[in-house]
C-alpha cells in the first residue's frame, strides 16, 4: 500500500464549498478499486488549512489505474477548481513505526489478559480430547499444548508477543497445519466448542467483544483448513496477525 497525502490552504469564504466538493467527490472515491480507505482532516490551529489522506492499493494503482478511470473524471470534475491551492500532492511509504494508543482496551485486556486465554484454551482442549471428530487431530499433542494456544491468542488479540519470542511466531504455528487435512466438518466443530468453552470460563459475553472474538476464530480457522491441505502451498514469512475489535488484517492477493 502507499499513502497519498494532499495539503490544501482554502480560504475562509471558500471553505464549505471545498468541504461540500470534496463530499460529492468522495463518492467515485469510495468506489474505486485502487482506494483502500481516504481522510479529508482541517487544522483546527490554522481552519485554512486541509490535508486529503488517500490510501491506495499502490503508487501504480493509483496513477495508472485510478487515473485513467471513469471514477477519476469524475472526482476530479470536483476538485479541480482547487488544485492552484494545493500545496503538497506527494506518496508516501509506511515505515515499521507504527502502533495504537492507549484510549480504548485491547481485545486482550478486555478478556482478561493472559489467565483468561489459559482458562480458554485449558477447557476448550479437555473437550476436543473427548470429540470422536477432533480427538484423531490432537491425540499426540504435546502436554503444553493448550498453554501456548493462549500464547499465541495473548499475541493476536494485542497482548504480549511471548509466542513470537518464544515459540517461532507465525512460522510455527503455520507448521502446526501443515498436511493435517482438515475438514469442514471438523473446523466447524472446533468452532462450536471454542464458543461453548468462551461461555464456561465466562469470557466477555457482550456483542463487541464476543462478535470481534468470533471473528478472529472464523477468519483463523478458514486459513487453517487451506493450509492443511496436501496440496496447499501457504505463504511461510508473516508475522502474527494483530486482531482489533471487528477489524481484520486487510486480504492480500
Amino acid at each position: 500500500m502507499i499513502v497519498e497525502y494532499i495539503r490544501y490552504l482554502i480560504p475562509d469564504e471558500q471553505s464549505s464549498a471545498f468541504e461540500a466538493a470534496y463530499a460529492r467527490a468522495a463518492v467515485p472515491l469510495a468506489s474505486a478499486p485502487q482506494c483502500v480507505d481516504y481522510e479529508l482532516s482541517r487544522s483546527v490551529d490554522e481552519p485554512g488549512s486541509y490535508v486529503l489522506r488517500i490510501v491506495w492499493t499502490s503508487a501504480a494503482d493509483h496513477i495508472e489505474g485510478f487515473r485513467r478511470s471513469a471514477n477519476f473524471t469524475e472526482f476530479f470534475a470536483e476538485i479541480r477548481p482547487y488544485l492552484p491551492m494545493v500545496q503538497e500532492m506527494r506518496h508516501y511509504q509506511r515505515t515499521d513505526v507504527h502502533g495504537t494508543g492507549s484510549s480504548e482496551p485491547s481485545l486482550y485486556e478486555w478478556a482478561g489478559g493472559a489467565g483468561a486465554f489459559e482458562r480458554l484454551t485449558e477447557a476448550f482442549y479437555r473437550e476436543v480430547l473427548r470429540d470422536d471428530l477432533l480427538e484423531p487431530l490432537f491425540r499426540h499433542m504435546d502436554a503444553e499444548h493448550p498453554k501456548f494456544v493462549a500464547m499465541w491468542l495473548d499475541e493476536v488479540f494485542g497482548g504480549p508477543d511471548t509466542y513470537t519470542a518464544k515459540r517461532g511466531g507465525y512460522p510455527h504455528m503455520l507448521a502446526q497445519h501443515l498436511g493435517k487435512a482438515i475438514t469442514e466438518p471438523q473446523r466447524r466443530r472446533w468452532i462450536n466448542l471454542l464458543a461453548d468453552a468462551a461461555d464456561e470460563v465466562g469470557l466477555p459475553s457482550d456483542p463487541e467483544f464476543r462478535a470481534a472474538f468470533m471473528g478472529y476464530i472464523e477468519w483463523g480457522t478458514r486459513l487453517a483448513i487451506g493450509n492443511s491441505q496436501p496440496e496447499a502451498h501457504p505463504m511461510t514469512e508473516a508475522p502474527v496477525p494483530h486482531w482489533g475489535w471487528g477489524v481484520a488484517p486487510p486480504y492480500r492477493g
